[in-house]
C-alpha cells in the first residue's frame, strides 16, 4: 500500500502546546494564523497529500526523469499535479501578500511542507525553492527584478532553482569558475556549468528562475569574489511574459539512488553567446545573499528527514500489525502479529520517539523564524534569531541523520520483505539518504555549529539555549513528570560540559575541536530532542490533570520516558567522543 495519513493530532498538539501558535498569531503580520484557520489549512493539506501526491510517489520512483529531444521529461502525472498544486495556492502559502502570497507564518507552513514531503518528496523538492528565491530577491534585488520575478514565484507560475555546485568545486565554493561578463545594456552574459541542480529544467511551469553564483572579471579570489545573478530559462519581455529561450540548457539528468522523480540536472550556460543574467544586489556579495536561500533550504531538508521518517514509521506500524509470525512471549499464543514481539515494539517506539522529538524541535524553530521576523520587541526578536541561527545546523544535520536511521529501522521491521522493492519501504531509505549530503553534509553542519555558531559568539547563543532548557527542566520537576525533568537536567549538564570543552579547546586546538564536530552535533540534537519531549510531557500531564482523560496524553508521556531510557543515553557516548575521542582522530597519521 502507498497510503499516507498526515499525523494531524501530533502536529496540532505541537503547534498549540509547544510552539505557541496563539502567541505567534498575535504578532504583527501573523494575525491571519488563528487556530481555526490553521486547522483548516492542515486538513486541506492532508487531503491533497493523501489524494494527489502520495499515489504518484511510486510512479515517480519507477519512471524517473530523462532528457528527450532537448526536453526534460518528468514522470506521468507530474504536470497535472503541479497545476493543481499551483492553482490551490500552496506555493505562496508563506510568501508576502503584497506580491501575491498568503503571508502565513512559517509555523503554519512547516507542517504543511512536512506533509507534502511525506507524501511525495521527489515532487515537493520543486515548490519550496520558490519561497527561498523570493526571499533572497526581496532582500537584495532592485525593484525591477523584484516586480518582474517575485509575483510569478509567489503564484507558482514560475519556479526557481539555486545554482551553486560545479564539477570541480563541490562544497568548496571558493573554487567556482562560472564567469559573468558585463554587457552594454547593463545585463551580463554567463558562461559555465553547474551540477546537481534540482528541477534545473522541466515543463511544469512557464519559466524557471535560476539564481546563479558566478564571478565577475575583476572579482577577488575565493568566496569574496562571488556574485549572484538571476538567469531565467526564457527571457522576459517588457509585458512580463516569457519570450526567447536563454542560452542555457540541461545537458544531462543524474541517475540517482533515490528521489528519482525529481530531475537533478547538469546545467550548461553560454554554449553560444552567453546566458543573459541580471546582477542581484552588490557585486561580490552573492554568497551572503545565497545563504538566505540556503538557510531556508536547510530547514526544509530537516523537514524532509522528519517527513520520510514519519512515512517509514507509518508503513512499519501497519506491517507490524498485519504480519503474523512466531509466539507471544507472555501468553504463548502462536502466529501472532509481530507487533507483539518485544524487539519489534522497541524498534517502533524508537522510530516514533525520534520522529516526534525532531518534529517538535523543527516546529519550535519555525516559531523562532516568525518571532525573529515579526516580534516588534527588539530584544525578543534578537533572542529568537540567536536561537534559530544556533540550531539551524542541528535541525538540518540531526533531522536528516535521524530520518535515515528511522527509515532503516522500517526496513528491519519488514524483515526480508523490506529488502524487496515491491514492499515499498525501501524507497523511503533511498529517498532520505541524500538529505544528510545535500545543502551541506552532516560534517559541514557540525563544523558550522562549532565555528560559526559556538566559537564566533564565545558561546553566548548556547548559554541562551541552555537557560531555556534548564527552565523547562525545572518546570517539569515541579509537575507530575518530575523524574523526566531530573533526567533532562542531567542531559543538559553533559551538553554544557561539551560546550565548555569546545570553547576552551577552540582557542588553541582547532583541528582537534573540528574532529569532534559531528558527535558534537549529535549530542546537541539528542539533548534538544529530549528537551522538546519533556516540554511535551509536561504539557500533556497538565492537560491530563485538568481532567482530560485522552489516552493520547499518556502516550506522549510514555514516549518521553522511552526516549530518556533508550535514546538519551547515547548523548553520553557522543560527549565522550567529543571530549576524549577527538584527539585520537586529530592525531592519527597511519592512513
Amino acid at each position: 500500500m502507498n497510503a499516507y495519513a498526515a499525523p494531524l493530532r501530533d502536529m496540532q498538539f505541537i503547534l498549540r502546546h509547544l510552539a505557541d501558535l496563539e502567541q505567534i498569531g498575535s504578532l504583527p503580520n501573523c494575525e491571519e494564523a488563528s487556530v481555526e484557520l490553521t486547522e483548516a489549512v492542515l486538513d486541506e493539506a492532508a487531503r491533497f497529500s493523501a489524494g494527489v501526491l502520495a499515489p504518484l510517489n511510486p510512479m515517480g520512483d519507477a519512471q524517473g526523469c530523462r532528457v528527450e529531444n532537448g526536453r526534460v521529461v518528468t514522470p506521468d502525472g507530474w504536470i497535472e499535479a503541479y497545476a493543481e498544486f499551483r492553482d490551490a495556492g500552496w506555493v505562496g502559502l508563506g510568501m508576502a501578500p503584497e506580491f501575491g502570497g498568503q503571508g502565513l507564518p512559517k509555523l503554519v507552513a512547516a507542517p504543511v511542507t512536512e506533509m507534502f514531503y511525506s507524501a511525495n518528496m521527489a515532487f515537493n523538492l520543486l515548490p519550496p525553492m520558490a519561497q527561498g528565491a523570493a526571499e533572497t530577491l526581496l532582500l537584495a534585488a532592485n525593484e525591477q527584478l523584484k516586480s518582474t520575478f517575485v509575483p510569478k514565484l509567489a503564484s507558482g507560475e514560475w519556479t526557481a532553482t539555486m545554482d551553486l555546485t560545479e564539477p570541480n568545486a563541490g562544497s568548496d565554493l571558493s573554487a567556482m569558475k562560472t564567469r559573468a561578463v558585463p554587457h552594454a545594456d547593463g545585463s551580463y552574459r554567463l558562461f559555465g556549468q553547474k551540477i546537481f541542480i534540482t528541477y534545473g529544467d522541466h515543463e511544469l511551469a512557464d519559466n524557471i528562475v535560476h539564481l546563479v553564483l558566478a564571478r565577475l572579471p575583476d572579482a577577488p579570489p575565493g568566496v569574496r569574489g562571488i556574485s549572484m545573478f538571476v538567469v531565467p530559462k526564457f527571457l522576459v519581455g517588457e509585458d512580463g511574459t516569457p519570450g526567447a529561450r536563454n542560452d542555457m540548457q540541461c545537458i544531462a539528468v543524474e541517475h540517482k539512488m533515490g528521489i528519482r522523480g525529481s530531475p537533478t540536472c547538469v546545467m550548461s550556460y553560454g554554449d553560444k553567446d552567453g546566458a543573459v543574467g541580471y546582477l542581484v544586489g552588490e557585486p561580490n556579495c552573492g554568497l551572503e545573499y545565497m545563504f538566505v536561500m540556503v538557510n531556508e533550504t536547510r530547514f526544509n531538508v530537516g523537514l524532509q528527514g522528519i517527513a520520510l521518517a514519519e512515512r517509514a514509521w507509518q508503513k512499519a506500524l501497519e506491517y507490524a500489525g498485519e504480519r503474523r509470525q512466531g509466539r507471544d512471549a507472555q501468553t504463548g499464543e502462536t502466529n501472532v502479529p509481530i507487533i507483539r514481539h518485544p524487539d519489534v515494539r522497541r524498534m517502533l517506539l524508537a522510530m516514533r520517539a525520534r520522529v516526534m522529538a525532531a518534529r517538535m524541535l523543527a516546529y519550535t524553530a519555525a516559531g523562532w523564524f516568525d518571532r525573529a521576523r515579526c516580534d516588534p520587541h527588539p530584544e525578543r526578536s534578537k533572542h529568537s534569531r540567536q536561537l534559530l541561527d544556533l540550531l539551524m545546523p542541528v535541525v538540518k544535520g540531526w533531522g536528516s541523520e535521524l530520518g535515515i536511521e528511522v527509515a532503516n529501522l522500517g526496513i528491519q521491521i519488514h524483515g526480508g520483505m523490506g529488502f524487496v522493492e515491491e514492499a515499498g519501504v525501501a524507497q523511503y531509505l533511498r529517498d532520505v539518504r541524500i538529505t544528510s549530503i545535500y545543502e551541506g553534509t552532516t560534517g559541514i553542519q557540525g563544523q558550522d555549529l562549532i565555528n560559526r555558531k559556538t566559537l564566533r559568539d564565545k558561546g553566548e547563543a548556547f548559554r541562551l539555549l541552555i537557560a531555556e532548557m534548564r527552565a523547562a527542566a525545572r518546570r517539569a520537576e515541579e509537575s507530575p513528570v518530575a523524574g523526566l525533568g531530573a533526567r533532562l537536567m542531567r542531559s543538559i549538564d553533559t551538553l554544557q560540559e561539551a560546550v565548555d570543552w569546545v570553547l576552551f579547546k577552540g582557542e588553541k586546538e582547532m583541528g582537534e575541536v573540528l574532529s569532534a564536530s559531528t558527535p558534537f552535533l549529535h549530542l546537541a540534537g539528542i539533548t534538544c530532542g529530549g528537551w522538546q519531549l519533556v516540554r511535551a510531557a509536561t504539557a500533556a500531564a497538565a492537560l491530563r490533570e485538568r481532567g482530560d482523560p485522552d489516552a493520547y496524553f499518556n502516550g506522549i508521556i510514555g514516549l518521553a520516558e522511552f526516549y530518556f531510557t533508550n535514546i538519551a543515553p547515547h548523548a553520553a557516548a557522543h560527549a565522550t567522543a567529543v571530549m576524549e575521542g577527538a584527539r585520537a582522530v586529530h592525531c592519527y597519521q597511519s592512513f
